[in-house]
């Protein structure tokens, strides 16, 4: 299964290290600076649950996306999620389920309407997440 995660900020870094260190198929659809950032320092998490920083964890930028993913973990700040979209448009495939992992819930209208109601899965993280000055992303407090 190929895992696309739209940001590796607190929560898309958070959740998809812990895929990633799992072995699974994972990629980060980044910005270019927090590309060169992750190619430099590593993934680093920061948790109660176990420290771990992943060397040159997998990137590519919205521009050389080509290729249809699984599962889209959607990341994103609510105020991007327009760009967002736009940006992972072309990994999303017929049978590609789209997680968001948003504040809120206006973002299920959005996505619903440009993928489909049977691609979009709602979620709810089970902790809250902070990323450091350095780019780590910590878990602050486990809630589940």
């Amino acid at each position: 299964m190929r895992v696309l995660v739209v940001g590796a900020g607190a929560i898309g870094g958070y959740f998809g290290g812990r895929l990633l260190e799992a072995g699974r198929d994972v990629t980060f659809l980044v910005r270019p600076r927090r590309a060169a950032e992750l190619a430099r320092a590593g993934l680093v998490i920061e948790s109660p649950n176990g420290d771990v920083t992943l060397p040159n964890p997998p990137t590519v930028q919205a521009n050389a996306l080509a290729e249809k993913f699984d599962v889209v973990l959607l990341s994103c700040k609510a105020f991007d999620l327009e760009d967002a979209m736009k940006s992972v448009a072309p990994a999303v495939g017929p049978q590609t389920s789209i997680i968001p992992l948003l504040n809120g819930m206006r973002h299920l209208d959005a996505l619903e309407a440009r993928f489909g109601a049977n691609q979009v899965l709602g979620a709810c993280p089970g902790n809250s997440k902070k990323r450091s000055g350095q780019g780590a992303s910590s878990s602050i407090r486990w809630t589940v």
